[in-house]
């Protein structure tokens, strides 16, 4: 790679909860950014919390239009990097494959097809996925299986179609195939990486003043923050990761030859709510939230949890990635000053 004051990086959906400390961490290491936004005023919004001139916006409104790139890239002929982070998401649907599936697909297709015309001068991709793309709901959550980089959900098209969940975890896999699809049928001029992370932690990127703005993940940590200290603590269980890992590890995409075709799994271990709720307690003394029952941990583990190893992906990248507690204390305190 040219040197990061010389590297102009392309992100999409840039006021995305991921893609927002993409375009942070991109702007601190020097590096010129131009963020997708579905709206000038979100454009704006954004350029004001990065407080950068080296940070400028195209407004993309529909991932899926035809063409929904080529402007963009036509706009920007110093862009070398794209990193593709946009994607729906969200259950709340009443047409799974116009509002989840073909998006997502559509989008990548948009966005792959958009280089290859009209940005030959841009060598390194790098498309945000999920676990979603790897993971077999349809085994269960079977302790004798083991997920790598290697795994694939044996989701098919048509049983993608049958609820919003299966449309979201279709949506990622579909999307990811339809991009190594086009890579081996166009062999373009750039080379390709995978970012899948599992449940995203961690504060957003720019101070908060709406709470209503909280990604999915990050609402898991919130819902536990309004409990009283009577109140039962939902059971949520699984694996998560940083965000700001995730945010590193798509620079790595594109900065390492190492990750070249490759697909990163992006999981540092497990979380229950009971444990943060202790978290939260431990680090928050004056909060009012239950002492968390850690006890009930192993059984919603049995239930909730299925083993990964990504051993690989953890070598390549070569960073120790931020531990829950840090994660649970940082969100929260974010949460409470907002």
């Amino acid at each position: 790679m040219s040197s990061t004051t010389s590297t102009t990086v392309f992100v999409s959906g840039a006021t995305g909860f991921i893609a927002q400390h993409v375009v942070k961490q991109l702007l601190e290491k020097g590096y010129s950014v131009v963020g997708s936004v579905r709206s000038a005023a979100k454009g704006e919004s954004l350029k004001k919390l990065t407080k950068s001139d080296k940070f400028s916006y195209e407004v993309v409104p529909e991932l899926s239009d035809e063409g929904a790139f080529d402007q963009a890239l036509k706009n920007h002929p110093e862009v070398t990097v794209f990193l593709h982070t946009a994607s729906p998401f969200t259950f709340n649907v009443t047409d799974i494959e116009k509002e989840l599936l073909q998006p997502a697909i559509q989008g990548t297709k948009n966005v792959l097809t958009a280089i290859s015309k009209y940005g030959p001068q841009i060598k390194r991709v790098v498309v945000t996925s999920s676990i979603a793309a790897m993971f077999s709901w349809a085994e269960g959550y079977n302790k004798q299986r083991v997920h790598t980089e290697e795994d694939w959900n044996p989701i098919t098209y048509q049983e993608s179609l049958q609820n919003p969940f299966n449309g979201y975890v279709g949506s990622k896999k579909f999307a990811e195939l339809s991009a190594w699809e086009f890579v081996k049928e166009n062999k373009p001029n750039f080379k390709i990486s995978f970012i899948h992370p599992v449940y995203v932690f961690g504060p957003q990127a720019y101070e908060i003043k709406d709470k209503s703005q909280l990604n999915v993940s990050a609402e898991v940590i919130n819902a536990v923050t309004k409990l009283g200290p009577n109140d039962q603590v939902p059971e949520v269980a699984g694996l998560f990761i940083d965000v700001r890992d995730v945010a590193r590890a798509h620079i790595f995409g594109f900065e390492s030859d190492e990750a070249i075709n490759k697909r990163l799994l992006l999981s540092e271990g497990s979380f229950s709510s009971e444990r943060i709720a202790q978290l939260i307690r431990k680090n928050f003394p004056k909060s009012n939230v239950p002492e968390g029952d850690l006890s009930k941990e192993p059984e919603q583990f049995k239930k909730h949890l299925f083993n990964v190893d990504n051993t690989q992906t953890r070598n390549l990248l070569a960073f120790k990635f931020i531990g829950l507690e840090q994660s649970i204390v940082d969100t929260v305190k974010q949460i409470y000053d907002s």
